[in-house]
């Protein structure tokens, strides 16, 4: 009898042999990734591109290619269309590894030719699962072909051994197929099967009008914290118990599949009335509520679902309206349309289910096209700064200006920043923006200290997002701005949002004594609109909160309003911070706010936020309020 750490040197000594070849343009991604695959005993190469990966795979073929997406010159779909028309290299397995998770990327990477798909960022344990999935089929497949050949050279003088022979390959078949069709984890059907499935489902349609079929895309909300928090271990017992309770819940006909991580699909076939698959739905949620039980845990988790049905006919039994004519004949577009509401469900909060109606498609295509867009905007020059002045409010003259983000399209003019800045948030690409924001606004400003127009010394106030906040590497990228720009410190004020102390205080903190220890000054921006962090606001060291709009817009009414921007202006005093004033429109306004001693003012009673040259124009006008 072998023990588990017999077992796991079997496994270790197996793979041993396996040649695998790395390829991704980041090298601290091969570095960590080839640490891991080395100690594992797998030989291991790694190349950063895919001109190399085309000539390593050539000269000595690999076993097995991970393969980034997003890489310069030659992207991970071309490279491995390239390696599936090579004879040579044909029929080495492809996993693919990227940040990009959208199902839109996935299917293409299949359709290129990929066997596997794995979302950055990684965990070790799900690649070394994968690889060694993969290579197992392979092995399989090797078997398979040496015991066909093996079998053409002994038939003639070995009749009595061909039913046995015959059967040894029917079960090494079987295996191979299962392996293809079914998650290795819940031994559930995974992709490939799901979609053999809902091509039957809709060639059903196609011969009987009637015929009518629902899809579900699940998401376990918060999973990847029970992952971080508890271990891998108990994230694959989690899957395993949570695929077993979806499961009771569903008839014998339809098929439960893992779709890999956390995400699951379901197929309803026969489907007669739209309203009991919501009622599945709900009993799914429902069924999710009670605690599992994993080893000594007791953990929570529930599901956001996304619901897609294959016909107008099951969309119209639904008690609201659905805009759109339904028709499917791609499984991948009822696959796409299915995690698209469950996306949609997420965004309405955990454990909800949302069904699929054409408008979810269609600004699903518009945001792709404009996060497309936003990769290229920032190398091709189409952002612009604006400046909106600050103006002290007792001497009226301008002492700074905020930097505001514009973007310029060359086809649709400008976008609202309201538009694009959420995307740029959720792709992450904010932080490459946020430092060339930075930076374009400390050169401009060091020019006009150069040039000794208005104030000295002129400050300049920039947003920083909470995705900056994240970035190791933020404290580095403002010290090299400010020495490249050759600005004072002291003229640079940083403005951040509620959400970003709320978030993360302790390391929020500590970025914080940084910057203070720089002299560059901190504002909290928007104060009162968000979680109103009282009980966090006396440990930071702010130098300045910022009114919200909202208040000041409404400070002419009188009565609560002027009493709460007294009292945002009493506390920022009392706690040693300046106040400003956002969205100052009329003297009115203004006239408030300088009996209540608020401390400087920006709105449009001093100016709209306008280009460079319009800005320096106000300050050479020395303009007094």
């Amino acid at each position: 009898m072998v023990n588990g750490n017999q077992g796991n040197s079997m496994k270790d000594s197996q793979a041993v042999k396996a040649d695998i070849l790395l390829v991704d343009d980041t090298p601290e991604n091969l570095r960590l990734l080839g640490a891991a695959l080395s100690k594992k005993g797998y030989k291991v190469r790694s190349v950063i591109n895919g001109s190399m990966a085309l000539m390593g795979a050539q000269a000595a073929p690999p076993d097995l290619i991970l393969l980034d997406i997003c890489m310069p010159g030659m992207n991970g779909y071309e490279v491995c269309e390239k390696l599936k028309a090579n004879g040579k290299t044909a029929d080495i397995p492809i996993i693919f590894i990227s940040a990009l998770d959208e199902v839109l990327d996935k299917v293409k990477a299949f359709g290129a030719g990929g066997v596997d798909y794995v979302t950055k960022p990684f965990q070790f344990e799900e690649v070394i699962a994968r690889i060694e999935n993969q290579l197992t089929i392979r092995r399989l497949q090797a078997s398979l072909e040496a015991l066909n050949g093996a079998l053409e050279a002994r038939v003639k003088e070995r009749t009595l051994e061909l039913e046995a022979e015959i059967l040894e390959r029917k079960k090494a078949q079987e295996k191979l197929l299962y392996l293809a069709m079914h998650d290795p984890l819940t031994h559930l059907p995974n992709r490939t099967l799901l979609m053999e499935e809902l091509v039957k489902a809709l060639e059903d349609c196609r011969e009987r009008e009637d015929y009518g079929f629902a899809v579900m895309f699940l998401d376990c909300d918060r999973f990847k914290r029970v992952n971080d928090s508890l271990g891998h271990t108990i994230g694959d017992k989690l899957l395993i118990e949570v695929a077993n309770r979806l499961q009771s819940c569903l008839r014998s006909e339809d098929m439960l599949s893992r779709l890999g991580g956390d995400e699951f699909a379901i197929l309803f076939t026969s489907v007669q009335d739209a309203n009991w698959v919501l009622d599945i739905a709900a009993q799914l949620n429902h069924k999710l509520l009670t605690p599992f039980q994993i080893d000594e845990y007791e953990v929570y988790i529930n599901a956001s679902i996304g619901i897609v049905f294959n016909c107008d006919r099951l969309y119209q039994q639904l008690p609201f309206p659905i805009q759109g004519k339904i028709a499917y004949d791609n499984p991948d577009h009822l696959l796409r349309d299915a995690d698209t509401a469950m996306y949609r469900a997420k965004e309405a909060g955990k454990g909800h289910y949302q069904i699929f109606n054409p408008q979810m498609h269609n600004q699903a295509l518009k945001m792709l096209h404009l996060e497309n867009s936003l990769r290229r905007a920032l190398e091709r020059d189409e952002f612009i700064l604006y400046y909106q002045p600050i103006v002290s409010l007792k001497r009226g003259k301008i002492i700074g200006f905020e930097a505001l983000l514009r973007w310029y399209h060359p086809q649709r003019g400008f976008i609202s920043p309201s538009e694009f800045i959420p995307a740029a948030e959720e792709t992450g690409f904010i932080v490459p923006i946020g430092e060339w924001v930075l930076k374009s606004a400390c050169q401009q400003v060091k020019q006009w200290h150069d040039q000794e127009i208005g104030e000295h010394p002129l400050t300049i106030s920039v947003n920083l997002s909470v995705r900056q906040f994240g970035q190791p590497d933020l404290i580095p990228n403002i010290d090299q701005i400010l020495q490249t720009t050759q600005l004072d410190s002291r003229s640079l004020k940083l403005e951040i949002t509620e959400s970003v102390i709320i978030e993360h205080p302790e390391a929020v903190m500590a970025i914080f004594d940084e910057l203070k220890s720089r002299w560059i000054k901190l504002s909290l921006d928007d104060f009162g609109t968000g979680y109103s962090s009282l009980s966090y606001l006396h440990r930071f060291p702010m130098d300045t909160l910022k009114i919200d709009r909202s208040f000041v817009q409404q400070i002419d009414e009188g009565g609560k309003n002027l009493e709460i921007v007294q009292a945002i202006v009493s506390l920022g005093h009392n706690l040693g911070m300046e106040v400003i004033a956002e969205g100052i429109e009329t003297p009115q306004q203004l006239a408030h706010l300088r009996d209540l001693g608020c401390d400087y003012g920006q709105g449009y009673l001093f100016s709209k936020p306008v280009d460079a040259k319009a800005s320096e124009t106000l300050l050479k006008r020395d303009l007094r309020w």
